[in-house]
């Protein structure tokens, strides 16, 4: 490879929620490396990322994460067309102002934010040690909570926006942990990163967009860093050469940060995989 060669020209990468924001940024940023990319989104927004990058190679696969039969879909799809898959960046993520259920009758933030990253990587399994050496890269957060077992569908609590939310992103830390233990030796890792604040249209306008983060923007949005900024913290992960080998880790800026320490405990991480693997009808 000589040095007019694209960093990422043999390299394919799959991003949920790729359409606007920190996907869309992270997309980009990856098109622009050479790599062909596969873009999950719940609407058409490929073009865009063409024209800026020059690359031809995106595709566009469209889903709702909500759905575990269209996270069926989606993965019979890709490893229709395609046999290896080096990346996978779990960016997905949403909020809700009151408790919705998913077409599979649970609570929406934990179907998106952490079931539908488990139940893909789980099913695109395959095509990633296919692609050995392969990278996982979940987006976190870092909301001080803990994971309720007894109650994670919110049924017997009163709902509250940022504590079903940030419980729904430990959930995937909590994943990232079990999964690398799981894939030790695979050549395949699994890392989460926590890209910090920035400028999100977290929940759209049918989420929590509708009020909460709409004053949040007007009141220090200018201050925020923009979503192309957070994607260089993700980007560190997916194809830094000095992460190559590191699994089960959470990183921030480019160095581990301190996980909570609910999500450290060994016997809570295969706790919630287990769980999770019960509410996905996952073998």
């Amino acid at each position: 490879m000589d040095d007019q060669t694209p960093p990422l020209i043999d390299r394919i990468a799959l991003v949920t929620g790729a359409n606007s924001g920190l996907g869309r940024a992270v997309a980009e940023a990856l098109a622009g490396q050479g790599a062909t990319v596969l873009m999950v989104c719940r609407n058409a927004a490929r073009d865009g990322i063409m024209a800026a990058t020059g690359n031809p190679h995106i595709q566009l696969f469209v889903a709702d994460l909500a759905s575990q039969a269209a996270i069926r879909g989606l993965a019979a799809q890709v490893r229709e067309r395609f046999d290896r898959l080096h990346l996978l960046i779990n960016n997905v993520g949403t909020a809700f102002p009151a408790r919705r259920l998913s077409p599979d009758g649970i609570e929406m933030a934990l179907a998106v934010n952490h079931l539908a990253p488990f139940l893909l990587t789980n099913l695109l399994l395959d095509p990633l040690r296919g692609a050995a050496p392969a990278r996982i890269v979940n987006v976190g957060t870092r909301i001080n909570t803990a994971m309720d077992f007894s109650d994670l569908n919110w049924e017997r609590r009163p709902y509250r926006l940022m504590q079903a939310y940030g419980q729904s992103k430990l959930g995937n830390l909590h994943f990232t942990f079990e999964l690398a233990r799981r894939l030790a030796g695979s050549g395949v890792t699994a890392n989460c990163c926590f890209p910090g604040v920035f400028r999100s249209n977290l929940g759209g306008t049918d989420g929590a967009q509708g009020w909460f983060w709409r004053v949040v923007d007007r009141l220090v949005g200018w201050a925020l860093p923009t979503p192309e900024q957070a994607a260089r913290r993700v980007l560190y992960l997916a194809t830094d050469p000095a992460m190559a080998g590191i699994t089960g880790g959470y990183y921030s800026d480019r160095k581990p940060i301190p996980a909570p320490a609910q999500s450290q405990d060994a016997a809570a991480n295969q706790r919630l995989w287990e769980i999770s693997a019960g509410f996905t009808r996952l073998a």
